[in-house]
């Protein structure tokens, strides 16, 4: 394992063990996110369109910032995957430093995740954080104490991949309330997540009463979780289309006693949504252009259009050609790709040609080898070669 070098301004962890320590016999109320992958690629996106979603994510950052002072929160927690190690910037450092400094006095704790581990390399290394700033820097649990009788404790990945299970083997050495902040999958609720997924830092949602801790809030699963023992606040602004579940930033209340309570709250700067549109008799494809346009004018932001039907066998059906500009300017960007789309050949007409193609369609009907289903895809396909049409994925 590689040593971490000096920081060049983040807080040492004697000093950091007392961040924003206060006295009280209140509960203490702390704002958890994680996963924003700053600088995240979206290759799913043109460049024009993959740069503004980057720029959504750093307004993100800023509401998610001003939501802490509003709540005026006694820390701002982050679990993880804050940005992409592969791709940040010296643009994306002072980004960061300069948000975090501003909340100050406000304690802002980071547990870096396998996107963001920490290193020698990593931005946390790098930048000049204001003292208010505290990046966990063990691949162990570590204490930071945030308030009388309240520890936080919290793990950073040193490494993006092959991190163990924080839980294993850790009981806090002192009294009072205990929470953890780290980057890891909760076992049992690894196949809600979106496909994909890799387990880092593996553990067992009852690890976590079975070690003295009473909250673990947690980064890594982009489906938001709230559940007994721990908390995964999801990703704050939409990173794939298809995501479900109520994401954004987690106001968590945590009593005297441990028990903890949840309110989530939306700070996304930017909106993705799906849609589907029939093709039905399509017989051109200006008409195609024509009901995309028709379905997403009450729509907003980036939207995935699915493409789905049964269109005539003379469309000349290409995705690219249904670009934003064209069927929705009020949009941020427009991505289509083709569903349950098919042609409708009149096959008993075919099958009457004295043709290369009305023999094709007699042999085919005539196989007593094929189902039904693959019998449509073997005419399809077939027709469409012999056409010398490659502009439609047979499905």
């Amino acid at each position: 394992m590689v040593a971490p070098a000096p920081s060049t301004g983040m807080r040492s962890s004697a000093a950091a063990s007392e961040l924003g320590v206060r006295t009280s016999g209140a509960s203490v109320r702390l704002l958890l996110f994680s996963d924003l992958h700053l600088d995240t690629p979206y290759r799913w996106a043109t460049p024009a369109a993959a740069r503004d979603r980057r720029r959504m994510l750093r307004e993100t950052l800023r509401r998610i910032a001003q939501l802490a002072g509003e709540l005026g929160v006694e820390a701002l927690c982050c679990g993880g995957d804050l940005y992409e190690h592969e791709r940040f910037s010296p643009d994306t450092g002072e980004l960061l430093r300069a948000t975090f400094a501003e909340l100050a006095p406000l304690p802002v704790v980071i547990a870096p995740g396998n996107h963001d581990w920490y290193g020698p390399a990593s931005l946390y290394q790098q930048v000049d954080w204001s003292e208010n700033v505290h990046v966990f820097s063990d691949d162990r649990l570590t204490p930071l104490s945030l308030a009388d009788g309240l520890t936080l404790w919290g793990a950073a990945h040193r490494a993006p991949a092959s991190t163990r299970n924080f839980l294993d083997g850790f009981r806090p050495e002192r009294g009072g309330v205990h929470l953890a902040l780290f980057h890891g999958s909760e076992q049992a609720g690894f196949a809600f997540q979106e496909q994909g997924k890799v387990p880092h830092a593996p553990f067992r949602a009852e690890q976590i009463p079975a070690s003295g801790l009473h909250h673990a809030m947690l980064g890594h699963f982009h489906t938001p979780a709230d559940r007994q023992w721990h908390t995964y606040p999801g990703n704050p602004d939409p990173l794939e289309f298809g995501e479900q579940g109520e994401r954004g930033a987690v106001l968590i209340t945590v009593g005297t006693d441990g028990t903890v309570s949840r309110e989530r709250h939306p700070v996304a700067a930017s909106t993705v949504g799906d849609v589907t549109v029939n093709l039905d008799g399509v017989t051109h494809s200006g008409q195609i252009l024509e009901r995309i346009h028709e379905a997403l004018v009450p729509c907003e932001g980036f939207v995935r259009v699915t493409l789905t039907g049964e269109i005539g066998p003379d469309v000349d059906l290409r995705p690219e050609d249904v670009r934003q500009e064209r069927v929705a300017p009020h949009l941020t960007g427009v991505v289509a790709r083709l569903g349950a789309l098919s042609v409708a050949y009149d096959l008993d007409t075919l099958a009457e040609e004295r043709t290369v193609r009305g023999q094709f369609v007699r042999d085919v009907l005539g196989a007593v080898d094929l189902t039904e289903e693959r019998r449509r895809r073997v005419l399809v396909t077939g027709l469409r070669a012999l056409d010398g049409r490659v502009d439609l994925e047979v499905r």
